[in-house]
């Protein structure tokens, strides 16, 4: 028994000293070292950008490329200041609402050339920034895009002045606010500035009014006949001179000199709804009047009436119903004006028997329709055109690199109708 004793205790003293020798061992060992730590900076934009266009960029899309709102008002101001497209990474970097940093981050994607092709003149002149040219005291509120266009500014920019002065309630008000419009830059506003018949100073009766609104007119109305006022007459009703003339124009042009009814009035599109219920209950149509037109209508000479020219009452006269007359007036609208009878007798929705006979006895004048080449030919038209607006996009990018109209149609790879319709209006 003691024996077994005497082993029990020396087995129990050798995994004791086991267990020490163990623990000192692990405890004399290096420590291990923890990995250090390293903070991963948030990844640029550039991570996350492929190839893009400047050009076709919309405000969001900016604003994804890191810039703020006010940046990117910059940068699109900038854009139409140049003529409304970037020919260049050199003229891109010149904006500056656009950092050396951020540009030398973003300038490996941007899908321009270094600089704009000087021995190639042809392929962006039509982006060349014209000098701004003034030859006397002017308003620029009588000032048509035209005009602003023989100036030097670009057709796109004329027409951002006039929806400017249009916003503002047709008037530009003062010199205070004609600087205010974006599209002017300060270097042009310095030219324009001395010849502007402008007051100085917006009145403080403007601020009262809006910006988008003109103060509306207090009219003492009385009973009138629309037949028989001029500009002046339309004027005491509350219409502007340029709205007057247009009632005028619509007066005689498009309804031969008389509104046989209230609702022919009501279709002119200067007269709101809110202004023709404040003036129908005081208008008064002459019965001799009337007559006359009625008499007038009965003797149309449609063997002199240009098809061009025809008018929507003259074709109900022929014997159109509206829906026939509607459609060849809208159709003819949209192209600009008829170059072969065929394309009237083509118009959906008419009474093509109806049309056959007025199409042999009227005569086509194609004189006044415009055409261009796809080189030259506006950008607004060649998206608006019936025959070329599907095309458009394409034109535009062909032309700049390739402008001659054979070489761009062979592009295009037109079925060959779609390529001979757009030829009626080449020249």
């Amino acid at each position: 028994m003691m024996r077994k004793n005497y082993y029990q205790k020396l087995a129990f003293m050798v995994i004791l000293l086991t267990i020490l020798l163990a623990f000192q061992k692990y405890t004399s060992k290096d420590k291990d070292t923890f990995p250090e730590v390293k903070f991963i900076a948030n990844s640029s934009v550039s991570a996350n950008l492929s190839d893009f266009d400047p050009n076709s960029l919309n405000q969001e899309q900016w604003q994804k490329l890191g810039f703020s709102e006010k940046q990117i008002t910059t940068i699109l101001k900038y854009k139409d200041i140049v003529g409304g497209t970037f020919t260049s990474k050199e003229q891109l970097k010149k904006c500056y609402a656009i950092s050396n940093e951020k540009f030398e981050e973003l300038k490996k994607f941007i899908l321009l050339p270094e600089t704009a092709e000087k021995n190639n003149p042809k392929k962006f002149s039509s982006f060349v920034k014209k000098e701004v040219i003034v030859n006397g005291k002017f308003n620029p509120d009588i000032v048509s895009a035209q005009d602003w266009i023989k100036m030097g500014f670009s057709e796109r920019q004329a027409e951002a002045i006039i929806k400017y002065k249009n916003y503002l309630g047709g008037s530009f008000i003062s010199k205070e606010k004609f600087r205010e419009c974006f599209i002017i830059s300060p270097e042009n506003y310095s030219k324009l500035e001395p010849y502007l018949l402008l007051p100085v100073k917006t009145p403080e009766s403007f601020k009262a009014v809006g910006t988008r609104y003109p103060e509306k007119i207090k009219v003492q109305y009385h009973t009138f006949d629309p037949n028989s006022l001029d500009v002046n007459g339309w004027k005491n009703l509350g219409f502007s001179e340029k709205q007057a003339q247009i009632i005028i124009n619509y007066r005689d042009r498009n309804l031969r000199g008389n509104f046989k009814s209230p609702e022919d009035l009501q279709k002119c599109f200067v007269i709101s709804p809110e202004k023709f219920q404040e003036i129908k209950p005081f208008i008064r149509l002459s019965p001799e009047a009337i007559k006359k037109e009625e008499i007038k209508q009965e003797k149309t000479d449609f063997a002199k009436t240009d098809l061009n020219t025809i008018t929507f009452r003259q074709l109900i006269e022929f014997g159109l119903d509206e829906k026939s007359s509607g459609s060849i007036i809208g159709f003819r609208k949209k192209l600009r004006g008829f170059v072969n009878k065929q394309q009237i007798l083509d118009t959906y929705n008419i009474d093509k028997d109806l049309v056959q006979k007025l199409i042999n006895i009227a005569p086509l004048d194609i004189s006044g329709v415009p055409k261009y080449t796809l080189a030259d030919a506006p950008e607004e038209w060649l998206k608006d055109h019936p025959y070329f607006k599907y095309s458009a996009d394409r034109i535009i990018f062909y032309r700049i690199t390739y402008p001659d109209d054979k070489k761009i149609l062979k592009f295009l790879k037109l079925k060959p109708e779609y390529e001979e319709r757009m030829k009626l209006y080449l020249k």
